[in-house]
Protein backbone atom coordinates (compact mmCIF):
# COMPACT_ATOMS: atom_id res chain seq x y z
CA UNK A 1 0.00 0.00 0.00
CA UNK A 2 1.46 3.36 -0.97
CA UNK A 3 2.35 5.64 1.91
CA UNK A 4 1.20 9.21 2.09
CA UNK A 5 2.95 12.22 3.53
CA UNK A 6 1.09 15.15 5.01
CA UNK A 7 2.70 18.53 4.49
CA UNK A 8 1.48 21.17 6.88
CA UNK A 9 1.13 24.61 5.36
CA UNK A 10 -0.06 27.81 6.90
CA UNK A 11 -1.25 31.25 5.94
CA UNK A 12 2.31 32.04 4.85
CA UNK A 13 2.05 29.93 1.68
CA UNK A 14 0.17 32.43 -0.54
CA UNK A 15 2.67 35.13 0.48
CA UNK A 16 5.62 32.88 -0.35
CA UNK A 17 4.13 32.00 -3.73
CA UNK A 18 3.51 35.67 -4.51
CA UNK A 19 7.03 36.80 -3.63
CA UNK A 20 8.63 33.86 -5.47
CA UNK A 21 6.67 34.40 -8.67
CA UNK A 22 8.42 36.02 -11.68
CA UNK A 23 5.61 38.59 -11.59
CA UNK A 24 7.03 39.96 -8.33
CA UNK A 25 8.95 43.11 -9.40
CA UNK A 26 12.58 42.44 -8.51
CA UNK A 27 14.10 42.36 -12.02
CA UNK A 28 16.02 39.11 -11.62
CA UNK A 29 15.34 38.24 -15.28
CA UNK A 30 17.84 40.93 -16.32
CA UNK A 31 20.79 39.14 -14.68
CA UNK A 32 22.57 35.94 -15.70
CA UNK A 33 25.04 36.19 -12.77
CA UNK A 34 28.04 35.03 -14.77
CA UNK A 35 26.32 32.56 -17.07
CA UNK A 36 26.51 34.83 -20.13
CA UNK A 37 30.29 34.97 -20.01
CA UNK A 38 30.52 31.23 -19.27
CA UNK A 39 28.64 30.74 -22.54
CA UNK A 40 31.00 33.12 -24.32
CA UNK A 41 33.95 31.11 -22.99
CA UNK A 42 32.41 27.89 -24.33
CA UNK A 43 31.82 26.28 -20.95
CA UNK A 44 28.03 26.18 -21.39
CA UNK A 45 26.74 25.29 -24.85
CA UNK A 46 24.08 22.56 -24.56
CA UNK A 47 21.91 20.57 -22.15
CA UNK A 48 24.76 18.50 -20.72
CA UNK A 49 27.07 21.47 -20.12
CA UNK A 50 24.20 23.50 -18.64
CA UNK A 51 23.60 20.74 -16.11
CA UNK A 52 27.34 20.68 -15.40
CA UNK A 53 27.19 24.41 -14.74
CA UNK A 54 24.33 23.97 -12.29
CA UNK A 55 26.06 21.07 -10.53
CA UNK A 56 29.60 22.45 -10.44
CA UNK A 57 28.95 26.17 -9.90
CA UNK A 58 25.40 27.03 -8.87
CA UNK A 59 24.81 24.23 -6.37
CA UNK A 60 28.10 24.46 -4.42
CA UNK A 61 27.50 28.22 -4.10
CA UNK A 62 24.02 27.52 -2.76
CA UNK A 63 25.17 24.83 -0.33
CA UNK A 64 28.26 26.51 1.07
CA UNK A 65 27.38 30.20 0.99
CA UNK A 66 23.94 31.36 -0.03
CA UNK A 67 21.70 28.96 1.90
CA UNK A 68 23.71 29.25 5.14
CA UNK A 69 23.58 33.04 4.95
CA UNK A 70 19.86 32.87 4.18
CA UNK A 71 19.37 30.64 7.22
CA UNK A 72 21.09 33.14 9.51
CA UNK A 73 19.22 36.04 7.92
CA UNK A 74 15.95 34.16 8.43
CA UNK A 75 16.74 33.64 12.13
CA UNK A 76 17.75 37.28 12.61
CA UNK A 77 14.58 38.49 10.90
CA UNK A 78 12.39 36.14 12.93
CA UNK A 79 13.99 37.58 16.08
CA UNK A 80 13.77 41.10 14.60
CA UNK A 81 17.48 41.52 15.32
CA UNK A 82 18.50 44.39 13.08
CA UNK A 83 22.12 44.48 14.28
CA UNK A 84 22.81 40.88 13.23
CA UNK A 85 20.91 41.43 9.99
CA UNK A 86 23.13 44.37 9.06
CA UNK A 87 26.27 42.47 10.06
CA UNK A 88 25.27 39.56 7.82
CA UNK A 89 24.60 42.00 5.01
CA UNK A 90 28.14 43.39 5.28
CA UNK A 91 29.61 39.87 5.30
CA UNK A 92 27.71 38.99 2.14
CA UNK A 93 29.02 42.15 0.48
CA UNK A 94 32.59 41.12 1.31
CA UNK A 95 32.03 37.61 -0.07
CA UNK A 96 31.04 38.80 -3.53
CA UNK A 97 34.36 39.40 -5.31
CA UNK A 98 33.00 40.50 -8.69
CA UNK A 99 31.66 44.04 -8.71
CA UNK A 100 28.83 43.19 -11.11
CA UNK A 101 27.64 40.30 -8.93
CA UNK A 102 27.78 42.50 -5.85
CA UNK A 103 25.82 45.31 -7.48
CA UNK A 104 23.26 42.91 -8.94
CA UNK A 105 22.61 41.43 -5.50
CA UNK A 106 22.04 44.90 -4.06
CA UNK A 107 19.89 46.05 -6.97
CA UNK A 108 17.59 43.03 -6.79
CA UNK A 109 17.53 43.14 -2.99
CA UNK A 110 16.56 46.79 -2.82
CA UNK A 111 13.80 46.22 -5.38
CA UNK A 112 12.45 43.34 -3.28
CA UNK A 113 12.63 45.52 -0.18
CA UNK A 114 10.67 48.31 -1.85
CA UNK A 115 8.06 45.85 -3.11
CA UNK A 116 7.67 44.38 0.38
CA UNK A 117 7.20 47.86 1.81
CA UNK A 118 4.47 48.54 -0.73
CA UNK A 119 2.49 45.34 -0.22
CA UNK A 120 3.15 45.00 3.54
CA UNK A 121 3.04 48.60 4.85
CA UNK A 122 2.65 47.40 8.44
CA UNK A 123 5.80 45.23 8.46
CA UNK A 124 7.93 47.02 11.04
CA UNK A 125 11.11 44.99 10.54
CA UNK A 126 11.05 45.60 6.79
CA UNK A 127 10.60 49.32 7.41
CA UNK A 128 13.53 49.41 9.84
CA UNK A 129 15.75 47.47 7.44
CA UNK A 130 14.84 49.90 4.68
CA UNK A 131 15.85 52.78 6.94
CA UNK A 132 19.23 51.13 7.55
CA UNK A 133 19.78 50.81 3.81
CA UNK A 134 18.83 54.45 3.31
CA UNK A 135 21.24 55.51 6.05
CA UNK A 136 24.12 53.45 4.64
CA UNK A 137 24.16 51.01 7.57
CA UNK A 138 23.32 48.11 5.24
CA UNK A 139 23.59 47.46 1.51
CA UNK A 140 20.32 45.57 1.09
CA UNK A 141 21.67 42.36 -0.47
CA UNK A 142 19.03 40.09 -1.92
CA UNK A 143 19.72 37.25 0.52
CA UNK A 144 19.16 39.55 3.49
CA UNK A 145 15.88 40.91 2.15
CA UNK A 146 14.67 37.39 1.33
CA UNK A 147 15.40 36.47 4.94
CA UNK A 148 13.54 39.55 6.13
CA UNK A 149 10.37 38.18 4.55
CA UNK A 150 10.26 35.72 7.45
CA UNK A 151 9.42 38.61 9.74
CA UNK A 152 6.45 39.58 7.55
CA UNK A 153 4.41 36.38 7.35
CA UNK A 154 6.45 33.92 9.48
CA UNK A 155 7.48 31.78 6.50
CA UNK A 156 9.25 28.68 7.91
CA UNK A 157 12.94 28.08 7.28
CA UNK A 158 12.83 25.04 4.99
CA UNK A 159 10.32 26.47 2.49
CA UNK A 160 12.42 29.65 2.46
CA UNK A 161 15.60 27.69 1.65
CA UNK A 162 13.99 25.48 -0.99
CA UNK A 163 12.35 28.47 -2.68
CA UNK A 164 15.64 30.37 -2.87
CA UNK A 165 17.52 27.34 -4.20
CA UNK A 166 14.89 26.58 -6.83
CA UNK A 167 14.77 30.20 -7.99
CA UNK A 168 18.57 30.28 -8.37
CA UNK A 169 18.55 27.17 -10.57
CA UNK A 170 15.48 28.24 -12.54
CA UNK A 171 16.93 31.70 -13.18
CA UNK A 172 20.08 30.18 -14.69
CA UNK A 173 17.93 27.95 -16.89
CA UNK A 174 15.79 30.90 -18.00
CA UNK A 175 18.94 32.82 -18.93
CA UNK A 176 20.27 29.81 -20.85
CA UNK A 177 17.20 29.93 -23.11
CA UNK A 178 18.39 33.32 -24.35
CA UNK A 179 22.06 32.45 -24.57
CA UNK A 180 22.38 29.02 -26.21
CA UNK A 181 20.54 26.90 -28.75
CA UNK A 182 18.43 24.79 -26.43
CA UNK A 183 14.78 23.86 -26.27
CA UNK A 184 12.27 24.03 -23.46
CA UNK A 185 12.30 20.26 -22.94
CA UNK A 186 16.08 20.20 -22.55
CA UNK A 187 15.88 23.08 -20.07
CA UNK A 188 13.28 21.22 -18.02
CA UNK A 189 15.33 18.01 -18.03
CA UNK A 190 18.39 19.85 -16.75
CA UNK A 191 16.35 21.68 -14.13
CA UNK A 192 14.66 18.47 -12.98
CA UNK A 193 18.01 16.69 -12.64
CA UNK A 194 19.42 19.55 -10.58
CA UNK A 195 16.29 19.89 -8.42
CA UNK A 196 16.39 16.18 -7.59
CA UNK A 197 19.51 16.93 -5.57
CA UNK A 198 18.00 19.80 -3.60
CA UNK A 199 17.03 17.74 -0.52
CA UNK A 200 20.65 16.64 -0.04
CA UNK A 201 21.94 20.13 -0.78
CA UNK A 202 19.57 21.90 1.62
CA UNK A 203 20.26 19.34 4.35
CA UNK A 204 24.02 19.82 4.00
CA UNK A 205 23.65 23.61 4.17
CA UNK A 206 21.98 23.35 7.58
CA UNK A 207 25.20 22.11 9.17
CA UNK A 208 27.46 24.95 8.02
CA UNK A 209 28.39 27.35 10.80
CA UNK A 210 28.68 31.08 10.28
CA UNK A 211 32.50 31.08 10.43
CA UNK A 212 32.59 28.23 7.89
CA UNK A 213 30.56 29.98 5.18
CA UNK A 214 32.33 30.45 1.89
CA UNK A 215 32.55 29.14 -1.66
CA UNK A 216 35.38 29.75 -4.11
CA UNK A 217 34.45 29.20 -7.74
CA UNK A 218 37.30 30.75 -9.78
CA UNK A 219 35.80 30.14 -13.22
CA UNK A 220 32.50 31.79 -12.30
CA UNK A 221 34.20 34.69 -10.54
CA UNK A 222 36.46 35.34 -13.53
CA UNK A 223 33.50 35.06 -15.91
CA UNK A 224 31.59 37.64 -13.85
CA UNK A 225 34.56 40.01 -13.92
CA UNK A 226 35.06 39.55 -17.68
CA UNK A 227 31.40 40.26 -18.34
CA UNK A 228 31.75 43.78 -16.97
CA UNK A 229 34.09 44.66 -19.84
CA UNK A 230 32.45 42.67 -22.62
CA UNK A 231 31.85 44.50 -25.91
CA UNK A 232 28.22 43.38 -26.05
CA UNK A 233 25.88 41.91 -23.46
CA UNK A 234 22.36 40.52 -23.21
CA UNK A 235 22.27 40.69 -19.40
CA UNK A 236 23.23 43.37 -16.89
CA UNK A 237 25.50 40.99 -14.96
Amino acid sequence: MASTTTIEVGEWLPFLLQTADPLFPVGGYAHSLGLEEMVRLGSVRDEASLLDFLMLHSMPLLRDQELPYLRFAHAAAAAEDLAITCALDREIDACKLAEETREASIQIGVRRLRALENICPGAEFVRRLSECVGQGKAFGHHLIVAGAQAAVEAVPLLPTLYTWAYQALASACAAALKLIRIGQDAIQRALRSACARLPTLVSASLHILRDEIGCFSPALEIASMRHQRADERLFIS
